[in-house]
């Protein structure tokens, strides 16, 4: 599942690193052609302007994907350092980094988002923000939970006792033995992520126009959906596959890593 998953994921980044270089049309080039099937000009057809659908999938889908990237990055930089300190240091600061991390669980993760993004305005760096700080908690909770048994393990105590600093010892002798619940956690937060992001860009929250993802393809096509059905079904797929393939991933990585630590 590891390898399909790799295999999936790398033609997930060939849109992200090539999406405009390889797609057959300009995004943003409209013709007289609205709405026409398939043929041997436009693969997947055009949409409600006559834009081809094939080109506005892969450079939306490197929008798309590109800010799901980014965001869960963020949310795992800041999960690290929040779930380190927490379950390393313990005592007041686990309580009130835990209690902080609790008012953002109060909230369900997409009405929160749809909350910052409507605050903060939609653009991509807003998206992004909003996108980490809701699953920050989540990624700081799976780091947390190892930790607090790490540290008491007894290479832990003994590079303690030969004068080791602490910083040096959750970073180098606690954070590496808690790396695989985290990896399969931050496969999971992607796929979560791209729904939120499309989600977000179909409510008319995303990235405003002209840029192109699956989100507002989505908005934009319902409409035309009986008269031109693949402007709906092929930003759904390619919504679905990149879900998928980050879900096949985090289940590999875990029976991996369990066999591993077996």
């Amino acid at each position: 599942m590891v390898a399909i998953g790799a295999a999936m994921l790398a033609l997930l980044l060939l849109v992200v690193v090539a999406g405009p270089s390889i797609a057959p049309f300009n995004a943003a080039k409209t013709s007289a052609n609205s709405l026409a099937g398939p043929d041997a000009t436009h693969w997947l057809g055009t949409d409600s302007i006559g834009r081809d659908l094939l080109s506005r999938l892969i450079v939306g889908g490197r929008g798309t994907l590109t800010i799901t990237f980014v965001a869960v990055a963020l949310a795992l930089a800041a999960g690290l350092v929040l779930g380190l300190v927490s379950g390393y240091v313990g005592g007041k600061v686990d309580l009130v980094i835990m209690r902080l991390l609790d008012v953002v669980f109060a909230f369900p993760v997409f009405l929160l988002a749809i909350a910052v993004v409507a605050a903060l305005g939609p653009t991509i760096r807003n998206l992004i923000i909003t996108i980490a700080i809701v699953y920050t908690p989540t990624l700081a909770r799976v780091v947390r939970g190892p930790v607090l048994s790490v540290k008491r393990w007894d290479h832990v105590e003994a590079a303690r006792s030969v004068g080791v600093g602490e910083f040096r010892i959750a970073v180098v002798h606690v954070l590496p033995l808690v790396i695989s619940p985290i990896l399969v956690q931050t496969s999971l937060t992607l796929a979560n992520t791209i729904f939120t992001v499309t989600a977000l860009s179909f409510l008319g929250l995303g990235p405003p126009p002209p840029d192109p993802n699956w989100g507002s393809m989505l908005a934009e096509a319902r409409q035309f959906m009986e008269l031109a059905p693949l402007t709906v079904i092929g930003p759904a797929v390619a919504i679905v596959f990149a879900s998928l393939t980050f879900i096949v991933l985090a289940n590999g990585l875990r029976e991996v890593l369990d066999v591993g630590n077996r």
